[in-house]
C-alpha cells in the first residue's frame, strides 16, 4: 500500500537526504538522535517507551501500522519519541483490538513519521557510522539550512527530568506482601504490572528523590527503572544509591543498571549504535543458560572498571560481549541492562522479578 501524504525527508549530518512521505505529525522540522530497532512486532510499545525520548526510531521490519493502535499496550502515558522512520506505513489497520491508526495517534502526540524511504540503507549507515543527530522536515527544506540545524542541536538534553513523574504515585495491591519504592527515570508501565502480579505494592518516586525520603517510606526494596539519556547525568540518583547501598535490596533495569554501576565506582560508555530489539541473546553466567532478551539502550558498563567496586558480572551479551548484568551478594544489589518485563519481546528473563522478591524475603 502506498501512503499518500506530504512530501518530507530525512537529512543526515553527512548531507545524505532520504525523500519520502510524512505521516503522524507532518508539520515543522525536528532534530533527534537517529537509531534503529530490529523487532518485527510491538511498534506501539516501542513508540511509547520513554527511553526513546528525542530519538528517531528506524524500524528494520518493513511493514508498520498494519494492526493499528489499541487502548491497552502503551508503555507510558505521554509518549515522547521523536519519530518513526519506516519502509512501508499501512494506514488501514486490520485487528480486532485496534482503536485507531498509528498516524492519527502520532499526530495527536506530536510525533513525526516518515515512510517510503530505504530503511535498509539508513540502518547500514547507522551501523557503520554510529548513532547521529538527524533531521526530518519538508522535502523542499534547503540542505545547508538543514545541516546548520543539525550541527547546533543537542538532542537528549535533560530527558529524564522531562519523562519522570513529577510527584509520588501509589499502585496498591490488596493484601500485598511487599512495598517497593521505585525511582522513575522513564519507567515502562509493564514494570508496575510485573510487580503487581507478584503481590507487590509499588510507590513510584520522581527521578531526584532523596535517600531520606525513601527510607522514611520503609520499603521492602528499591527499584531503579529504565530511562533515556546519558547515565552520568543522573547525579541525584547516583548519590541515592551510594547512600542506600547495603541498607535494603536494590534492583536496577537498563538505566537503573548503569546508575548502580556508577554509584559503586564503575564507569559507563556510549555504544556505537546501541542495542535495540527483541532478539538479543544474553548468557546468564551464574546458571550457564542463554536468554533471548528485549533491549533498548545506548550506553553500557565498562567491565574493566568493575574491579574494586564489589560488583561481579552476571550476564554477558553474546553478540558483542558487553556487560548485561552485575550483582553484589553482600549488599543485596543486582541489575541487568536488558528488559525482563519485555513489552515487546520474549519473556525468558521474567524470573528476575522473582529473584528480587527472594532478596526481599531474606
Amino acid at each position: 500500500m502506498i501512503y499518500k501524504g506530504k512530501p518530507r525527508k530525512l537529512v543526515m549530518p553527512d548531507g545524505s537526504q532520504y525523500y519520502g512521505t510524512g505521516f503522524g505529525e507532518d508539520e515543522g522540522t525536528r532534530v533527534c538522535e537517529l537509531v534503529f530497532n530490529t523487532s518485527p512486532v510491538g511498534y506501539q510499545e516501542i513508540l511509547s517507551d520513554p527511553s526513546y525520548t528525542d530519538q528517531f526510531i528506524t524500524m528494520a521490519y518493513p511493514l508498520i501500522g498494519n494492526y493499528g493502535i489499541n487502548d491497552d499496550d502503551n508503555e507510558s502515558r505521554h509518549p515522547s519519541s521523536g519519530g518513526f522512520v519506516v519502509r512501508d506505513y499501512n494506514d488501514i489497520p486490520s485487528n480486532f483490538r485496534s482503536a485507531g491508526s498509528l498516524s492519527d495517534t502520532m499526530k495527536k502526540l506530536g510525533i513525526m513519521g516518515l515512510t517510503g524511504v530505504d530503511t535498509r540503507e539508513i540502518i547500514r549507515k547507522v551501523r557503520q557510522q554510529g548513532t547521529m543527530p538527524a533531521l526530518i522536515g519538508d522535502a523542499d527544506l534547503d540542505l545547508n539550512e538543514a545541516l546548520k540545524l543539525i550541527k547546533k542541536s543537542n538532542p537528549g538534553e535533560g530527558v529524564v527530568k522531562r519523562v519522570s513523574r513529577p510527584s509520588r504515585e501509589n499502585y496498591v495491591v490488596s493484601g500485598a506482601k511487599y512495598r517497593i519504592a521505585a525511582i522513575d527515570f522513564g519507567m515502562k508501565e509493564n514494570i508496575i504490572r510485573s510487580f503487581s502480579q507478584r503481590s507487590c505494592s509499588v510507590t513510584v518516586f520522581p527521578y531526584n528523590a532523596a535517600a531520606e525520603e525513601i527510607m522514611d517510606f520503609s520499603p521492602s526494596g528499591l527499584f531503579l527503572s529504565n530511562g533515556p539519556g546519558n547515565p552520568e547525568d543522573n547525579t541525584e540518583a547516583i548519590e541515592l544509591v551510594k547512600k542506600l547501598r547495603g541498607k535494603l535490596p536494590i534492583l536496577g533495569i537498563c538505566l537503573g543498571h548503569q546508575i548502580i554501576s556508577l554509584a559503586c565506582g564503575a564507569k559507563t560508555y556510549k555504544l556505537k549504535f546501541g542495542h535495540r530489539g527483541g532478539n538479543h541473546p544474553v548468557k546468564n553466567l551464574l546458571k550457564g543458560k542463554v536468554e533471548i532478551t528485549s533491549q533498548n539502550h545506548s550506553y553500557a558498563v565498562d567491565e574493566r572498571t568493575l574491579e574494586g567496586t564489589g560488583l561481579v558480572v552476571t550476564h554477558k551479551n553474546l553478540l558483542d560481549d558487553t556487560v548485561e548484568g552485575v550483582m553484589c551478594r553482600e549488599d543485596k544489589i543486582f541489575s541487568v541492562q536488558y528488559h525482563p518485563e519485555s513489552c515487546p519481546g520474549p519473556h525468558d528473563s521474567s524470573y528476575l522479578f522473582d529473584e528480587f522478591i527472594s532478596l526481599m524475603d531474606k
